[in-house]
């Protein structure tokens, strides 16, 4: 299924895992851990052939299915409709086209060589299943929350959450032997969840997944695989179970360092004690510093290199002052090509308040987000922006980052601060030393949201919004975020599945799409959260 020797991989540079090796088998269900940052979307980009290693070998089976983070549909046009994407897992698009086509020319010329091909190819595709096919497709987009009427528009009609839902069903319609999965649950609401979790659980194949939802981690996998500081470690059970175990290593290890310093302490002090004195004793005492001295050594190389830990913490600089309304929008409609997604959609937003989007997907949640922040033309009514309001927009699909450009120019282009407190701003929100010179486009998907959140901070925005923030945070940077927001005294329109975000921002109204009702918030709501 999959073997790796001796992988090292390296990003911008850095290393960021050295001479790892560890092989999945048929039935293995591996989580991928690590802190932001600690290299695990780049190691899957390898593991897929997305990416090259710095060296070691990497071996696995053909028949394998990869989401990578940001799995925005290649090599097929926006036109594609989102049913033949799922049916390409199989070849089964390729199949369908190749049929009518054969099916024309046996119409227009119905030769015994021409009604031969149509019969063989139609052969062929009823052996692969074809006909059974399009209903197996449906389900599975229907069990990750994609209603049939969804799979019949075109991909570029879709939300960026549906995309990706689309891009999982594909592979997960393809019945592969291997399944690769970086976030596999982010857009995802509580049903859909729960659906994917049995599905990973009887899958028979190999998977490796990385992953911050922890419920997911627990139901589904069997070993962990924990990456930090370029060193692998593995660890057998659930992720419950690879906390309890990690947790009494760090204690042993601890121990094992107690006992070493103070074997060194009384190396030392018996030492100091012989110094000064006779010649035979001050030879005892330098054989006991080159013990002492080995002891240090052994103690450096046994510790693995560490990040020193401190907790996570975000701040948001006060806004500017803005007009008592800051933004406004009236009668908005929106379509794409077929009936309307939302029509006569109207609210306003006040200074300093609170803004909950909700609504199930497809309802046009993240369309009204970037027409609020003016990416996108409304088909008919406005939005204006009141007296004194700075705009800052958080895009989900990271739309801001530009593969190509260095961390440290992205903030460059919303600020003329110098590169000194620049850089102490990335550092702020954990991109430190030299990711400021890197490649944006090598980060990971919980530093792209750091990055494009430190974009929001040298803005200085008095108006947020905010397309779920929270994907592919691990939890501490999730609940630094939600402090730092909820102490902002700015306005804030959110769009989030995330019930415990939410419920540290304590929304003031809410928003219902499509039907554009606004009502006021209530914690009831929280249960409703995951799943709009």
């Amino acid at each position: 299924m999959l073997q790796v020797r001796e992988l090292t991989v390296e990003v911008g540079g850095r290393p960021t895992l050295t001479g790892a090796s560890f092989s999945l088998r048929s039935g293995d269900k591996v989580g991928l851990v690590g802190r932001n940052g600690a290299g695990k979307t780049s190691l899957l980009r390898v593991l897929a052939g997305d990416a090259q290693p710095a060296s070691g070998m990497v071996l696995r089976s053909d028949g394998f299915g990869y989401l990578p983070q940001d799995p925005r549909p290649r090599g097929v046009g926006p036109d594609t409709l989102a049913l033949q994407h799922v049916l390409s897992g199989r070849g089964l698009d390729e199949a369908i086209r190749r049929m009518e086509r054969l099916h024309d020319r046996m119409s227009a010329e119905p030769s015994d060589r021409n009604v031969a091909r149509f019969t063989r190819a139609e052969e062929e595709f009823r052996v692969a299943g074809g006909y059974a096919a399009e209903a197996d497709a449906r389900r599975l987009a229907h069990g990750l929350g994609l209603p049939n009427d969804r799979l019949d528009l075109p991909l570029a009609a879709l939300s960026g959450g549906e995309r990706r839902r689309v891009e999982l069903a594909r592979i997960l319609f393809a019945g592969g032997d291997l399944l690769l999965l970086d976030e596999p649950t982010n857009h995802l609401d509580v049903d859909a969840k729960r659906w994917l979790m049995g599905f990973l659980r009887a899958y028979r194949g190999a998977l490796l997944v990385v992953s911050h939802d922890l419920d997911l981690l627990d139901e589904s996998i069997t070993r962990v695989l924990h990456l930090d500081e370029g060193e692998m470690i593995e660890y057998r059970g659930t992720y419950s179970q690879y906390l309890e175990a990690r947790a009494a290593d760090e204690e042993r290890r601890r121990r094992v360092a107690a006992r070493r310093q103070a074997e060194i302490n009384r190396l030392e002090r018996v030492a100091d004690s012989m110094r000064g004195q006779t010649a035979k004793r001050a030879r005892t005492a330098k054989s006991l510093d080159k013990r002492a001295e080995r002891l240090r050594t052994q103690a450096g190389a046994a510790a693995p290199a560490k990040r020193r830990a401190k907790r996570v913490a975000f701040t948001f600089p006060k806004p500017p002052h803005a007009g008592r309304v800051v933004l406004q929008a009236g009668e908005l409609e929106k379509s794409y090509g077929g009936p309307p997604v939302f029509s006569d959609v109207t609210f306003d937003v006040g200074r300093g308040e609170r803004l909950l989007v909700m609504g199930l997907n497809g309802a046009g949640k993240t369309t009204l987000m970037r027409i609020l922040a003016g990416v996108t033309a409304p088909d008919s009514g406005e939005v204006t922006s009141g007296h004194g309001a700075s705009i800052g927009y958080y895009a989900q699909e990271h739309e801001s980052i530009v593969a190509g450009r260095q961390v440290l120019a992205h903030l460059r282009e919303h600020s003329s601060e110098g590169d000194v407190v620049l850089r102490g701003i990335l550092g702020a929100f954990g991109l430190s030393g030299d990711v400021a010179f890197q490649d944006a486009g090598t980060l990971s998907g919980g530093e792209k949201t750091k990055l494009a959140l430190a974009q929001l901070v040298t803005g200085r925005h008095n108006v947020l919004l905010l397309d779920e923030p929270t994907n592919n945070l691990d939890p501490p940077s999730r609940d630094a975020i939600g402090d730092a927001l909820a102490a902002w005294p700015g306005a804030i329109v959110l769009v989030s599945h995330d019930a415990a975000f939410v419920e540290r921002l304590q929304p003031h109204r809410v928003l219902l799409m499509p039907d554009g009702e606004v009502d006021y918030w209530s914690d009831d709501l929280l249960e409703l959260v995951s799943l709009a």
